[in-house]
């Protein structure tokens, strides 16, 4: 009989890391773990994962190398990898993004955590549900945040930071905005404070030209944030401001507190 289950690679330079994956995931998967990226490579050539979890600091290739070339060869470039590390610093996660990471666990690993992650990845519960080249996440129990930027290295930011808890939107084209609220009902908006096509402030009128988002939380997310700009934002109904590039915990800490 054929073993269909899904294929997961492992790539760790910490033996217990790669041991405690392997034991979460032995039940569900076929694990292959595997001490360096210079391994991987040589696996690749034998088969093709369904996903790989690549830990991000390893000697002479680190996770950031390896992503990179993963994304520069055709043959492995839709290979879904999910990033390991001790710290979700916000450099790792902006730069993980820029090149195609699909998510980042913690170190040491939650195993409830691990296996959602890559249960989303690998299982997604009817297929792709944003607009143009956006990404999300499907589950009809969790609240919807939608994150609208020019900029797509903070869309993916926002996406890979809030994929797990919410059910994120992104729109990458914000004058398209009104056309997406016909079709879904956010719970939450991030919204970019200065874009080429339109602003912020515009893009908060807009919304509040629905009924059922008089009162829904907009969260401008901006370099720029002086007083003035706050100012026009409250008084337009913004609920708050968060500096770009941001840091995950603060992040979800100013969602949490908002959200309804």
């Amino acid at each position: 009989m054929i073993n269909k289950r899904k294929k997961v690679v492992l790539v760790d330079d910490d033996n217990s890391s790669r041991m405690q994956g392997r034991a979460i995931l032995k039940d569900s998967y076929e694990v292959y773990p595997l001490s360096s990226a210079y391994k991987l490579f040589e696996v690749l050539e034998l088969f093709s994962p369904d996903l790989i979890l690549l830990d991000i600091k390893m000697p002479v290739i680190d996770g950031f190398q390896a992503l990179k070339h993963l994304k520069s060869d055709e043959r492995y470039a839709k290979i879904p990898v999910i990033f390991l590390t001790a710290s979700n610093d916000k450099e790792s996660v902006i730069k993980g993004s820029k090149l195609g990471v699909a998510g980042f666990i913690t170190k040491p690993f939650d195993g409830p955590d691990l296996v959602e992650h890559i249960e989303k990845l690998l299982n997604p519960a009817g297929g792709n549900d944003t607009e143009d080249n956006s990404y999300g996440e499907s589950s009809s129990s969790k609240r919807i945040v939608l994150g609208v930027d020019d900029a797509p290295d903070i869309l993916r930011a926002v996406h890979s930071m809030l994929h797990v808890k919410y059910k994120v939107y992104t729109l990458p084209k914000p004058e398209k905005l009104s056309k997406l609220l016909r079709d879904i009902s956010p719970d939450m908006f991030l919204i970019d404070y200065k874009m080429p096509s339109i602003s912020g402030f515009d893009l908060i009128a807009i919304i509040r030209e629905f009924p059922e988002h008089k009162d829904t939380p907009v969260i401008f997310m901006t370099s720029e944030g002086t007083f003035d700009n706050i100012s026009v934002a409250v008084e337009l109904g913004a609920c708050d401001f968060i500096a770009k590039p941001f840091e995950m915990e603060v992040l979800r800490s100013k969602i949490e507190r908002h959200i309804k």
